[in-house]
């Protein structure tokens, strides 16, 4: 891949996504990471799940 289409790659995915970070306590996320993979959950899809019922869809 040339870097400009790298580039160009990049541009219109920080265009269409927006990143959410935040620290956690480890041993907290430890046990959250445990629980989504024992219901077969990536972090995103619960996320994406749990805005969702924020915003009433």
């Amino acid at each position: 891949m040339s870097p400009e289409s790298r580039a160009e790659y990049f541009k219109n995915r920080r265009s269409k996504f927006k990143s959410f970070t935040v620290e956690v306590d480890r041993e907290k996320m430890e046990r959250f990471e445990e629980m989504l993979s024992k219901k077969s959950e990536t972090k995103a899809d619960w996320l994406n799940r749990k805005i969702d019922e924020e915003l009433g869809k």
